[in-house]
């Protein structure tokens, strides 16, 4: 393995599902999520798709059997175009570590960026580091800080894994895959699909704006309740992150 900044690196390579492609085999021009998605083609997709259920429940029983036994976890998403020398790859990096030290395992999307500095502080301290990867169009595969990596093809399928297995999100400054997660698990909590679920949205400079925006147009014009904004815990300091977290934990183990 090549060595960059300190940090060994895995050659570069592209996950299809549980399937490592390296080199030539890397040059696929689809994903397996955009092929099930893409209703235009050829009619012998009405033939091939009742297949793919197999492969779908695959990935579930997968997923299912390799986190069966993690401990209690939180999970962690940011963004993967953050760099490592950038302030945020730091306080992932410090974040990562506290939540070890506080005794939960850290679960990220096991890619570069912010969820590879989560994965290493992790490490790092001692607790155990899990990446759940996402087949994609470019270039990812998992970073050299995950000590359990799980692979999939289906961005639903890997959804249900980050909430089945946490206990709460905290959310570093990201993209639209990162609001995607976050407003998933608010849709959740909010209907009780899931209770005692905390989510922290951490970095107030990168999310009061959508905080407000939230308050005064969403809970403004009606379309929440009161309760439903206080789903969202803003927070720059990462103890008091790290304490929503155990207080929540603790409610729930109360209740159970």
């Amino acid at each position: 393995m090549s060595e960059h900044n300190g940090v060994d690196e895995h050659p570069k390579e592209k996950q299809r599902g549980p399937v490592v492609l390296r080199r030539g085999r890397r040059e696929e021009l689809t994903t397996t999520d955009q092929r099930l998605l893409d209703s235009r083609g050829p009619s012998d997709w009405v033939h091939t798709d009742p297949w793919r259920v197999l492969r779908i429940q695959a990935e579930f029983v997968e997923g299912f059997g390799a986190l069966a036994e993690v401990p209690s976890a939180v999970t962690v998403f940011g963004s993967a175009r953050t760099g490592r020398d950038h302030p945020e790859y730091e306080i992932g990096r410090k974040l990562g570590g506290a939540l070890a030290e506080a005794g939960f395992a850290v679960i990220t999307g096991g890619g570069p960026g912010a969820m590879e500095a989560v994965n290493r502080g992790c490490s790092e301290a001692g607790g155990f580091s899990i990446g759940l990867g996402i087949e994609l169009p470019f270039e990812q595969g998992l970073n050299p800080w995950v000590d359990l990596g799980v692979n999939f093809r289906y961005f639903f399928v890997r959804k249900t894994m980050f909430i089945k297995y946490s206990q709460a999100f905290i959310c570093l400054p990201g993209g639209f895959g990162t609001l995607d997660e976050l407003f998933e698990a608010l849709t959740l909590v909010q209907t009780k699909k899931v209770t005692k679920f905390p989510v922290v949205l951490f970095g107030s400079d990168y999310w009061q704006g959508l905080y407000d925006w939230v308050e005064r147009s969403v809970l403004g014009g009606g379309k929440i309740g009161e309760k439903d904004l206080a789903l969202l815990h803003v927070t720059d300091d990462i103890d008091d992150a790290v304490r929503v977290v155990q207080e929540a934990h603790k409610a729930w183990g109360e209740a159970h």
